[in-house]
């Protein structure tokens, strides 16, 4: 008898995947083996959260999952069933969050590659705590790397907004 690979997509399983993008039901008919990144690029064509390294390593694909920053390169689409997931294009509520703002009026915003992840993992940080020291913000930006230039821009971003959520802006 000869030995054949069967073809793959006969063993595909397609199923129903739920959650909540942006604030919004979604419903796919997707493989189990999708990945995240590539539910939220390619299915839902929300492209501000950006393939890069695809392991890891760069933060630039960043989202947040139940408010926590996650790399949708790592995560696969099935463990996100029925949780809330925001991307970088949910970051603003119709006006401009504090922490874009920010990133704008204190160069935090380069080349536009890393800074989707970087406002992410901002914004987490300083959702779960309004006031970090500055340890705290450089171990919460840790896991985005930026490849332009520096980090002094991005760091003072993160403090303006702090000071602008303080006002209420």
């Amino acid at each position: 008898m000869k030995d054949e690979a069967l073809p793959l997509r006969k063993f595909a399983a397609v199923s129903d995947w739920t959650a909540e993008v942006n604030g919004l039901p979604v419903r796919l008919a997707i493989a189990p083996a999708r990945r995240l990144l590539d539910v939220i690029r390619d299915d839902l064509e929300l492209t501000g959260t950006k393939r890069s390294c695809e392991i890891g390593r760069c933060g630039a694909c960043m989202v947040l999952i139940d408010g926590r920053p996650a790399n949708a390169c790592l995560t696969m689409a099935y463990q996100c069933e029925g949780r809330p997931i925001r991307t970088i294009e949910g970051i603003a509520d119709g006006a401009m969050h504090p922490v874009q703002r920010a990133f704008l009026e204190e160069g935090g915003y380069q080349c536009g590659y890393c800074t989707p992840g970087m406002v992410v993992s901002a914004t987490a940080l300083l959702d779960a705590n309004p006031d970090p020291s500055p340890e705290e913000v450089e171990e919460a930006l840790s896991g985005n790397l930026c490849r332009c230039t520096g980090y002094g821009g991005i760091i003072r971003a993160v403090r303006r907004a702090v000071e602008l959520r303080r006002e209420g802006n």
